[in-house]
């Protein structure tokens, strides 16, 4: 099968991926958040915002629904973040007239670099788990609850950084895989640069989602699609999607290697 038929395939299953009442899934989100807040009494919500579409349709939804009990952190590391992220942050906060704080991690994360060893992949994931701490610093000192901007694709596969961006008291749009994200933030008029702009946690430099996985979120959506809400075993998801089950099998088993950040820490029963 030549990957041009692979694409005409994987497109029919995303158009029925996407087929979905976003108007709807905008008033369910909205009563979500401002259900949860008042029944949780607190005083509002704090979200990082990156400049990314996922965060982005998070600050859009708060700006609808509990503008005036919204905090957005803006926190590039000036090192690694394109700058373009950061005034695409700026900008979505400006338009939306949303509070918001804007912090570079890049002193904290260099200073913590003095006093541990080197490892490129681990000092990545510290630049997640150091905002995951201002996060909970503001949610703290505010009585706030800290929203997570993490989608079903990411969800899934444990795409996130444990106790970093994975760290949430509430998850607003993980019931979304990425490609209904992208036409969600169509629906919602966030900016085309925003959405069409490649998906990065941003952990080191030239970080792309893309690039580290080896396959586009179209690819992963088809593929969690069909093992998780068509009940398909891989082999069966290979056959339909024309996808090699050796990359339905990467997706598979990222999931199943992953359980362990998508639940509490496990007890030793005695």
């Amino acid at each position: 099968m030549t990957y041009q038929s692979r694409e005409r395939l994987n497109r029919a299953i995303i158009e029925e991926i996407t087929q979905r009442d976003f108007k709807e899934i905008e008033e369910k989100i909205g009563t979500f958040l401002i259900r949860e807040v008042e029944d949780r009494k607190s005083q509002g919500v704090v979200f990082g915002l990156s400049g990314g579409i996922d965060s982005a349709v998070v600050a859009m939804l708060c700006s609808k629904y509990i503008k005036t009990k919204s905090l957005a952190l803006i926190m590039p590391n000036a090192k690694i973040t394109p700058s373009e992220d950061t005034d695409d942050a700026i900008k979505m906060v400006d338009s939306l007239h949303l509070d918001y704080k804007l912090v570079d991690i890049s002193f904290i994360q260099k200073e913590y670099s003095k006093y541990i060893e080197p490892n490129p992949s681990a000092l990545g994931n510290l630049g997640a788990r150091i905002r995951s701490n201002i996060i909970y610093y503001y949610a703290n000192a505010r009585n706030c609850l800290v929203l997570g901007s993490g989608d079903r694709s990411e969800f899934l596969i444990g795409y996130f950084t444990k106790f970093g961006d994975g760290a949430a008291d509430l998850l607003p749009i993980a019931s979304l895989y990425k490609t209904q994200i992208r036409e969600f933030a169509k629906f919602l008029g966030i900016s085309q640069n925003i959405i069409s702009k490649p998906s990065s946690p941003r952990l080191w430099e030239g970080h792309t989602a893309q690039g580290e996985i080896g396959m586009t979120y179209d690819e992963i959506d088809s593929i969690l699609y069909c093992i998780f809400d068509k009940g398909m075993p891989p082999i069966d998801t290979a056959e339909l999607t024309g996808i090699p089950i050796s990359d339905v099998d990467k997706i598979y088993q990222m999931n199943k290697r992953s359980e362990h950040k998508r639940i509490t820490p496990k007890i030793c029963l005695l």
